[in-house]
């Protein structure tokens, strides 16, 4: 029986780079996104590439619809977090503003973490799997326009290297890839590329997911490092 790598908040950019390279290692690979109404597209690129897949439609942010997914999906060996907020329309207000009700909110992008590790952890021990992580360069850097979201990059980082301490010698890898900068052909990449009246030029600011992709691999493959950070700016 074939591996099993789930990929949460698949896109365009990163997280179907990451199914692409796990899938090119043998492993099925599940999608899971909000947006279900693009997974066909997805299934045929994975597919033409000789990688079996199957997705569901659903928010990270509905609990019990997440949870009965996971349930539906089985024991799996890799689970890649990587969901997060795309709207650019709707961008914080910065730190100083920053209320006790905007950290509550940001850290709705925290908990889901969570309760998946919680959820698939006992099969991820068993097969000696790992767990991946998307973040923010926030976490790492001060940027205070990024106000409460900021708050939630950190904790998400925290989390992470923390899981790979307390895992490690279960046989278990935690990681977190750490992104400065805009991913290309995702969906802020191609909001950007649309509007440079309003965000300027991307020359110089941009991460190929394939790139990102291949060292969340090579970092799974190898553990010997619970973090690597990826930035332009």
């Amino acid at each position: 029986m074939s591996p099993t790598a789930v990929v949460l908040g698949v896109g365009p950019g990163l997280g179907l780079s990451i199914a692409h390279r796990f899938g090119r290692e043998g492993y099925d690979v599940v999608l899971l996104s909000r947006r279900g109404d693009r997974h066909d597209d997805y299934l045929k690129s994975l597919a033409a590439a000789g990688v079996r897949g199957r997705a569901y439609a659903v928010d990270v942010r509905d609990r019990e619809s997440l949870l009965s997914t996971l349930d539906e999906i089985g024991p799996v060996d890799v689970v890649y977090y990587g969901p997060g907020a795309t709207d650019l329309n709707d961008a914080p207000g910065e730190i100083t503003s920053a209320t006790s009700d905007d950290a509550r909110a940001a850290m709705d992008w925290l908990y889901p973490a969570i309760d998946v590790v919680q959820r698939v952890l006992p099969g991820v021990v068993e097969r000696g799997g790992g767990l991946l992580f998307a973040g923010g360069l926030s976490a790492v850097q001060p940027m205070p326009m990024l106000g409460a979201l900021a708050l939630t990059s950190a904790a998400l980082r925290n989390y992470a290297v923390t899981l790979n301490a307390a895992l490690a010698e279960k046989g278990v890898y935690a990681g977190t890839l750490t992104i400065g900068g805009v991913v290309e052909r995702g969906d802020i990449h191609q909001t950007v590329k649309s509007m440079p009246e309003r965000f300027g030029s991307l020359a110089g600011h941009t991460l190929d997911p394939d790139d990102i992709a291949e060292t969340a691999w090579q970092m799974f493959v190898q553990r010997d490092r619970a973090e690597e950070v990826f930035s332009v700016l």
